[in-house]
């Protein structure tokens, strides 16, 4: 089974040294940056907005992966693609035409991600599956950081696993929330590539980085 891609959330790093952070985790073997943008609300929780990733960008060339935590979303995709994001995760329940809002992010020249809560059903992807490049599992309930695995969420991830296959398309099914080594071999066990991980990827500061992002890309083996 092949190494998942390991995409450490922003949200778990030092706030006060996002750059130097963000350049640690590079070196460090992430795949992805993943940038958790929240409005306080769509979610109970304030984090970032378009010019902090702006700021970002020139410190790493790997992917920004930035997960849209707001409502409404649509006025927002614009700044956020011109602000460096690579892929751009909308909520459904976050505007009312979610296709248009996909369409919206792939004319900016972007990959288009939808996100699932926990109690988002899988079906929802049905008539957007053909158009997404990635399908993000929230595995808790958005919002905040170092909560812990809802297993339940594991059903969905297989179930999404089978949407994906039967396209045969190039979709990324990737796992946000609670994600560590307990719990990254069974979200890879049951379809996941891309496993988003704060607290997992950011505990024991720098130094630990590396050693971290190689212990949750070991749990396929």
């Amino acid at each position: 089974m092949p190494a998942p891609l390991i995409s450490p959330s922003i949200l778990s790093a030092d706030f006060a040294k996002l750059g130097e952070e963000v350049r640690a985790i590079d070196v460090a073997g992430a795949d992805w940056i993943h940038v958790d943008v929240m409005d306080g609300h769509f979610v109970p929780n304030i984090t970032i907005g378009p010019a902090v990733v702006k700021a970002l960008r020139p410190h790493t060339a790997k992917p920004f992966d930035v997960h849209l935590m707001i409502s409404p979303v649509d006025g927002y995709l614009e700044a956020f693609a011109a602000a460096g994001a690579d892929i751009i995760t909308v909520h459904p329940e976050a505007g009312p035409h979610t296709h248009r809002t996909v369409q919206a992010i792939k004319g900016l020249g972007k990959k288009a991600g939808i996100s699932l809560n926990p109690a988002t059903p899988a079906k929802m992807l049905d008539y957007l599956i053909d158009e997404i490049d990635l399908v993000l599992i929230m595995s808790v309930n958005p919002g905040f950081g170092g909560q812990s695995f809802i297993a339940s969420q594991l059903r969905k991830i297989e179930a999404v696993r089978k949407m994906i296959d039967k396209t045969g398309r190039a979709i990324h099914l990737e796992v946000d929330g609670g994600v560590d080594v307990n719990t990254a071999k069974a979200c890879i066990d049951a379809g996941a590539d891309v496993l988003v991980a704060g607290t997992a990827s950011f505990k024991g500061g720098p130094d630990c980085y590396a050693a971290n992002i190689a212990a949750l890309k070991a749990t396929a083996g």
